[in-house]
């Protein structure tokens, strides 16, 4: 067995460039909420329908005196038929005349409790989301999904609450530079969320109280991709034994960073500096052991700084799924992905209760949830489905309603059922809802990379990214368009091979696909090589211009990408 790096120290052997280690209590009290959190989920996965009515019940009552209740009539809402008769669906920006009064101060407006942060993320139509969020919302909701889908990899790698400077928290930055409404409220992600706000400090741990977590003040403006630079750099010197993501795309890029940093971080723990300018005490020969191990590889993997890692937590879903597994190759060999808690800025989805890849329990605690069979639109007034009543297999449109003012919300999101967890549904994330159609097939991205996962199996070829849209060169008959990232080198033959069983496979995932090919109303879809760093490059560009790495997700229906300008493939036929 190869014998422990000797840079790899505790904080008590190296006190200088190490991080305080956390106090037992509160690594211990994580653990705790942890697996209290995820204990009251399992009890409840084996009656949904009742823990669904209690919530739905809740958030009635506690907002029935709000002006969106008292003008919906939640004072004689007795049932689940009674609020769906009383509430239509509705998609954020329907929300738009009730969140204006209350981002500009009034209360009472959406729920009796007024908000405290809102969420942010980019919506559909490219306008700014805000979600209200409230302190009961993050405290009944929201910090219960979140210690309950982070328990199963707490359990199985302990190292995640060894220390304070044990987790590599890309994901969650409380302390970057936030936006505001135009009321002075803070406008954020998720994972800039200060849980201390709400007296829940013990939420703030893993990574977010290690030396990286809070940057010297004179990186306050600097960009993301450089403040990314500069954890990796403080990180490097400590023992990390999982690396927090989240968003998958912050996964499959810190390889990719490490390979262009390498040096400059070799050249700053050598000097002692961090970005440029005088920060501890120099450690040549730390450096040199970079420098030893990018000799072996060619480059710099996670587990050459970081020889103990042994988890990644990311979505495991949507493109995910195709790449993960590649991903956690230049992670190390030793090196496992597990699924990280899944939701979105309207609320909680799933939550894993054990270690199965793609799908979790649907949250059913924290929010109420209601679903429409994703063959059809979503409409105010569309039958839905509660969460006892799906089927396996099936996909559906997200509906949900929770405490903080939200009310039957049409998330945009698909999702399937992998399966069931007791009585409860296993759920996965497959896409969002969202179509090209050039000849009425309304083909949808789940159904893309459904059979894209197919092609993928039939063929024998790896995809590390892909992105779509109707190509713009037809001049008479339209067909659709993939720029496919393969893993590894492809031939010709690999790739119109891969072209004719994708192109099959669509049209038995979309019947309305299926029905314009054999009409000749729709011609083959092409496959466009893309090099494998033009999806990492293109995560780079955005994020140098500004957006933070949790915002830049992957996206299939992109048509606008400027990718599709940077490749030199030629389509096939």
């Amino acid at each position: 067995m190869e014998e422990r790096p000797s840079h790899v120290q505790t904080s008590q052997t190296r006190p200088a460039a190490q991080g305080k280690p956390a106090p037992v209590g509160r690594e211990a009290e994580f653990r705790r909420r942890a697996q209290d959190e995820q204990a009251r989920l399992r009890e409840a996965l084996a009656d949904p329908e009742t823990v669904q009515s209690t919530v739905l019940a809740a958030a009635v009552e506690a907002n029935r005196d709000s002006d969106f209740g008292r003008s919906h009539g939640f004072s004689a809402v007795k049932s689940t038929d009674d609020y769906r008769a009383a509430v239509p669906i509705r998609v954020h920006e329907e929300f738009a005349p009730w969140l204006e009064r209350v981002v500009n101060g009034e209360s009472g407006v959406l729920s009796s409790e007024d908000p405290i942060v809102y969420f942010s993320s980019s919506g559909t139509t490219g306008a700014e989301k805000r979600i209200p969020v409230t302190a009961t919302f993050l405290k009944r909701s929201f910090l219960p999904f979140y210690f309950a889908g982070l328990a199963t990899a707490v359990e199985h790698h302990p190292g995640m609450t060894a220390a304070d400077d044990s987790v590599l928290n890309l994901w969650q930055d409380p302390h970057s530079r936030t936006g505001r409404t135009e009321g002075g409220q803070p406008h954020i992600g998720p994972s800039q969320i200060d849980y201390r706000r709400i007296g829940e400090d013990v939420a703030t741990g893993l990574g977010n109280r290690a030396p990286w977590s809070r940057l010297p003040e004179r990186f306050d403006e600097t960009d993301p991709w450089e403040r990314t630079y500069l954890r990796l750099r403080l990180a490097a010197e400590h023992d990390i034994r999982a690396v927090i993501a989240v968003n998958p795309a912050i996964a499959a890029a810190l390889p990719y960073q490490l390979g262009l940093w390498w040096q400059r971080i070799v050249q700053e723990i050598h000097d002692g500096t961090l970005g440029g300018a005088a920060f501890r005490e120099p450690a040549p020969e730390r450096a040199r052991e970079i420098e030893r191990a990018a000799r072996r590889s060619g480059t710099v993997r996670p587990c050459d700084l970081w020889p103990r890692l042994e988890v990644v937590l990311a979505w495991t879903s949507y493109v995910a799924r195709l790449y993960l597994p590649w991903v956690a190759q230049e992670y190390g060999p030793g090196v496992r992905v597990l699924p990280a808690p899944l939701g979105s800025c309207e609320g909680p989805l799933v939550a894993a209760v054990d270690r199965h890849f793609t799908a979790g329990a649907l949250m059913t605690p924290s929010c109420f949830y209601e679903f429409v069979p994703a063959e059809d639109d979503v409409r105010g007034d569309s039958q839905t489905m509660l969460a006892h009543e799906l089927e396996e297999g099936r996909d559906y449109h997200v509906v949900l309603s929770h405490i903080a003012g939200l009310y039957r919300c049409a998330t945009r999101d698909i999702v399937r059922v992998a399966g069931f967890v007791d009585r409860t549904p296993r759920v996965e994330y497959c896409g969002r809802d969202g179509m090209l159609s050039a000849a009425d097939e309304r083909l949808r991205e789940h159904q893309v990379l459904r059979a894209m996962s197919a092609a993928v199996a039939d063929t024998g070829l790896e995809v590390r990214n892909v992105t779509w849209r109707l190509d713009p060169a037809s001049t008479g008959t339209p067909s659709h368009q993939a720029l496919v990232a393969f893993h590894g080198k492809v031939t010709g033959t690999e790739q119109r091979a891969f072209s004719r069983i994708l192109d099959a496979r669509l049209a038995e995932e979309s019947a309305g696909y299926r029905r314009a090919r054999e009409k000749g109303t729709l011609a083959s879809l092409g496959v466009v090589p893309a090099e494998p760093e033009l999806f990492l490059r293109d995560w780079r560009r955005r994020v140098e211009a500004g957006e933070r790495p949790p915002r830049v997700k992957d996206r299939v229906f992109r048509p606008d990408s400027p990718m599709w300008a940077r490749t030199a493939g030629e389509q096939p036929r």
